[in-house]
């Protein structure tokens, strides 16, 4: 049987909690960008389980010699926040991994064709096959922009199924859309809304998320 994508709720209160706050249309901008980046830690913690590269060794107590595991440094860790909106859930993914490289990546939608460009791309050249990505993009809607940076880093030399993305709200069509494409794909999402609106926004959603975490 062909791998299938996955996507995973975690039932975390914690998460459930931060997106009730998200959802919010009162929420003011301040705790939107709290809600945002507890939202980024939590979904980086379940993200990271079974993911992270690990090394078994020995380590001495204070009593005597123990079994240790530790991260391997050895294999590459990159998060990739889609700007701008991505900015938002990275300070909780850097508290988890901070000797992760980051690199940015920028997109603009055009609202009368939906379709997304690149503006920015900070990716470097070639990426380690065994390199472990993290795509942080609070929304996963018409799938347009995930499915550029996908494309993308896979021509860098990244395999999907070492690549895991974390969003705070999903819409089935963009969800569709990575499984036809990209089978062994995990998503981490707080969240899979109903479907999208004539404008492509998730409904119920949680408005713009750029423009309610940066005040605009």
């Amino acid at each position: 049987m062909a791998p299938q994508l996955r996507v995973f709720v975690p039932p975390h209160p914690l998460i459930q909690h931060w997106l009730g706050v998200a959802r919010d249309g009162s929420t003011p901008s301040t705790l939107f960008r709290s809600a945002m980046a507890e939202l980024g830690r939590w979904l980086t913690y379940e993200a990271t389980r079974e993911w992270l590269p690990t090394l078994e060794t020995t380590v001495a107590t204070p009593l005597g010699p123990c079994a240790a595991t530790f991260v391997n440094p050895d294999v590459p860790v990159v998060i990739v926040p889609i700007l701008r909106a991505g900015l938002a859930l990275m300070e909780g993914a850097q508290a988890l991994l901070p000797l992760a490289s980051v690199y940015h990546v920028g997109f603009v939608r055009n609202e009368e064709t939906l379709e997304a460009s690149c503006y920015l791309n900070k990716l470097p050249d070639k990426l380690p096959p065994e390199s472990r990505v993290l795509i942080s993009e609070p929304m996963l809607a018409t799938g347009g922009t995930i499915m550029a940076l996908m494309q993308d880093l896979i021509q860098r030399g990244a395999d999907p199924a070492y690549i895991r993305i974390i969003s705070v709200v999903t819409a089935p069509v963009a969800l569709q859309k990575l499984a036809d494409t990209y089978p062994t794909l995990n998503i981490y999402a707080a969240a899979i809304d109903e479907g999208l609106d004539n404008q492509g926004y998730i409904v119920p959603g949680l408005g713009d998320a750029g423009d309610r975490t940066f005040g605009t």
